[in-house]
């Protein structure tokens, strides 16, 4: 008996150990939930699908720049039968034609706008330190179109004023190359270096067509030469 007691309690404690890895009712034994600790370094980065567009690093305008180039946009500016006048009526002697028509004015005296005209931008350095300001007319047959005046100016008015007909866009400086007045193109461009381009002294047509609008306004601007 003694031999056998301890080989009866070795078979039961082996028969107990099985049935705990059992739920008692034939199903598949219990999971043991372990938690897996992540090797540092062992998740790699994901690649993008896409390459960005741009410059990632690039920033948005400020406001206050967005406003000012919005300053310088043309105005969807319609023809009618508005008339115009003549906006060197201080002339004391024209000269040539070649880009625009060149006149002289006395010291002071105002370029006046011929109607209801939009400051588009002004280029300070246009000729011999001398500046260019052009506006878009906003009246008239020649409604949306763009002029220019440069050189012995000064007191110019600011880009993206609306002025009336008769008010100054700009004076005759008191020293300079006298003034020039003629088509433009909307970027600031004289119409005779964008359509036919321009060597000193030409006589373009778009002098011709400046002098010939001049005349028709009562100007007695004269003759190209």
């Amino acid at each position: 008996m003694r031999r056998v007691l301890p080989t009866l309690i070795v078979v039961c404690a082996l028969a107990g150990c099985g049935s705990s890895a059992n739920t008692g009712n034939g199903s598949q034994p219990a999971a043991h939930p372990q938690a897996v600790e992540p090797v540092p370094g062992s998740a790699g980065s994901v690649p993008s699908a896409y390459a960005p567009v741009g410059d990632p690093s690039a920033h948005a305008p400020p406001l206050s720049e967005v406003r000012s180039q919005l300053k310088l946009e043309l105005v969807a500016a319609s023809v009618n039968n508005a008339g115009y006048i003549d906006p060197l009526q201080y002339v004391t002697r024209w000269e040539r034609t070649d880009q625009g028509v060149d006149a002289v004015l006395p010291v002071g005296a105002p370029i006046l706008a011929p109607c209801e005209v939009k400051i588009l931008d002004i280029e300070p350095d246009w000729y011999a330190g001398q500046p260019l300001v052009y506006w878009e007319l906003l009246d008239g047959p020649d409604a949306g179109r763009v002029q220019y005046v440069a050189e012995e100016i000064t007191d110019i008015a600011k880009p993206g004023l609306v002025l009336q007909q008769g008010q100054a866009i700009a004076r005759y400086a008191s020293s300079g190359t006298a003034i020039e007045y003629g088509w433009s193109t909307p970027s600031g461009i004289t119409l005779a270096v964008a359509t036919t381009g321009y060597e000193e002294g030409e006589i373009t047509p778009a002098g011709r067509a400046m002098r010939a609008w001049l005349n028709s306004l009562g100007a007695n601007a004269g003759p190209n030469f």
